[in-house]
């Protein structure tokens, strides 16, 4: 079985008002941690990396072990995902695509493996956590209307890993009816696939506001 990583890469990063993604961590860009974990990971014969060629071009990919391929992304995420898709080469059953976000730099080759056996039983799996914290629900002026039950609930992350020909299908979906989704999962729920939810033992933050680019320094760098 063939396991292709598709590394999502394609955001303007208006929320922390410069490229998060080029940021520095740890003395290498965040994205370049990203492309790095799936490299290093045996099971993972290719990566797309779905960005534009300016970012492309300031990363340090002279020494990849594996073939990495750039096209560009779309106004939205399921764009960008459907601009990687185009270009995969074979979307059977025997291959495998692991969608992440590129700003997720801590995911280690652990976790991508773990996702990976469960996908390769189920046909879906995803990175993620359960809910720890206490959960309420505001009203429309910021005020507390209700609590949330947090039992079975999760959070999710990336990678997100389907077998090619079900994400193909559910993306086929999502264009032909205009949907807007914000991750696989959700996409793939729509034509009716459910999708493994495998515990992530280890710090996999998504790199959004400027203080979480601190927040893994400190987690990344050893003290």
């Amino acid at each position: 079985m063939k396991l292709i990583a598709m590394i999502v890469a394609a955001g303007n990063s208006q929320r922390m008002g410069f490229d998060k993604l080029m940021a520095p961590l740890a003395g290498r860009p965040v994205l370049q941690h990203s492309i790095e974990a799936f490299l290093q990971c045996d099971d993972v014969a290719e990566v797309i990396l779905v960005c534009p060629e300016e970012r492309f071009t300031q990363l340090d990919l002279e020494f990849a072990n594996k073939i990495i391929r750039r096209v560009d992304g779309g106004a939205d995420r399921h764009d960008s995902v459907a601009e990687g898709l185009a270009i995969v080469d074979n979307l059977d059953a025997e291959t495998f695509i692991a969608v992440h976000d590129g700003a997720r730099p801590m995911i280690s080759v652990a976790q991508i493996t773990r996702v990976f056996n469960a996908a390769r039983d189920t046909g879906c799996a995803t990175s993620a956590r359960p809910v720890t914290e206490t959960i309420k629900r505001a009203d429309q002026d910021g005020e507390v209307a209700a609590s949330v039950d947090r039992d079975h609930l999760w959070l999710m992350e990336t990678p997100q890993i389907f077998r090619a020909d079900f994400l193909t299908d559910a993306y086929r979906h999502v264009l032909a009816n205009g949907e807007r989704v914000t991750d696989e999962v959700s996409a793939l729920q729509l034509i009716g696939h459910s999708t493994k939810l495998v515990t992530n033992p280890e710090p996999n933050l998504k790199i959004t506001y400027p203080h979480d680019l601190d927040l893994a320094e400190k987690l990344i760098t050893p003290s």
